[in-house]
């Protein structure tokens, strides 16, 4: 079923999170080729002068990429906001998301993310310069938030309502709040508020890690969409998965080891090819590791492979594993779910 964003119309409702080092242009793509129907790209920085630095220029980089290409901005100044989304819009991006859900302690720090909550006219202020500036490319305006700072300071629907008034076209909510960060459990009261409270397509997010997870989100929520983000990782055939499961009520068989194999092998190679040889064999270790994390022997394997320095040697490591792998069974051990994990603190701060 499609969804449409101002006049873009999304290929499902299915969506992949923008999460900082994971949601890069290969990962995306991945994603989208086993059943996403949207991906956000990683967080960019409003900071004018970081934008040709090569943190920044990876993550502007959407070559051969599908569209819609939706890209993600962050910061806490209205007007840089606006030529954020403007240097973006003309770099090719569709889609201008605001972040307003990144609970890291270097975003909020700076008042940025998830931060902008507890300052609701600056938060206003600045969806506003953003819709203006989106507006003259015809280019439209989501938004990315929490569902509010704190346990005492839940505002999401408060502030959907004047997002939605100010021009925004969807609204996803993540159902934490920032204090919560990504322990506990995610709620879902909040996100039905939302969707009650608006017209605006409205995105769940949160702790969707299974098939049956996603059916009974969408139940609590009544939401329009899905986002899927850490669950993701390491396990991206999961939205074929979730979109079979809730056109059948049956569960899709795990896929073949041959056919992770290809996936990954595929993966590393677009990977090495955005990162380069240096970067690209060090960054590819978190995603090698959570293909393998469940898998038998994973755990070995990946000490082993986080000690190769080569890509080319890594590639072929991890060939090797899969072959050893298929010898002894044909397809992925299926997931019992729940295995969307807490990161750690400095994993969190890589995470929008």
């Amino acid at each position: 079923m499609t969804l449409q964003i101002g006049n873009i119309v999304l290929e499902n409702r299915l969506f992949v999170a923008p999460m900082a080092g994971v949601t890069d242009r290969p990962f995306r793509m991945l994603c989208r080729e086993l059943g996403a129907g949207y991906a956000v790209s990683e967080m960019v920085t409003s900071r004018k002068e970081l934008w040709n630095s090569l943190k920044t220029s990876r993550r502007a980089n959407h070559e051969g990429e599908p569209g819609p290409i939706a890209v993600q901005i962050a910061g806490t100044d209205a007007a840089m906001m606006a030529e954020a989304a403007q240097y973006n819009i003309e770099r090719g991006a569709q889609i201008i998301d605001i972040n307003m859900g990144c609970p890291a302690k270097k975003v909020c720090n700076k008042w940025a993310g998830s931060a902008l909550m507890r300052d609701e006219p600056l938060a206003l202020e600045i969806v506003e310069a953003v819709v203006r500036a989106a507006a003259l490319h015809d280019v439209p305006v989501t938004l990315k938030m929490r569902t509010g700072w704190s346990e005492d300071h839940r505002n999401a629907v408060a502030l959907a309502r004047r997002f939605e008034s100010a021009g925004v076209r969807m609204l996803t909510v993540h159902g934490r709040t920032r204090e919560q960060g990504y322990k506990g459990e995610a709620e879902y009261d909040t996100i039905a508020a939302v969707k009650s409270a608006v017209r605006v397509p409205v995105v769940a997010n949160g702790d969707i890690d299974s098939p049956e997870k996603a059916r009974q989100v969408l139940a609590l929520t009544g939401a329009d969409a899905l986002m899927v983000g850490r669950a993701a990782q390491g396990r991206p055939w999961i939205f074929r998965e979730i979109a079979h499961f809730l056109a059948t009520r049956a569960q899709l068989a795990p896929p073949l080891v041959a056919e992770v194999r290809r996936l990954l092998l595929e993966h590393l190679q677009q990977h090495y090819a955005l990162y380069g040889d240096y970067s690209g064999v060090r960054t590819a270790r978190k995603h090698i590791g959570w293909y393998v994390r469940d898998l038998p022997g994973g755990e070995h394997f990946r000490s082993e492979m986080n000690a190769i320095e080569d890509c080319d040697a890594q590639w072929r490591a991890v060939a090797e594993f899969f072959d050893v792998l298929a010898a002894q069974m044909d397809r992925i051990p299926p997931d019992e779910g729940g295995n969307a994990r807490t990161p750690s603190d400095e994993q969190a701060d890589a995470l929008a």
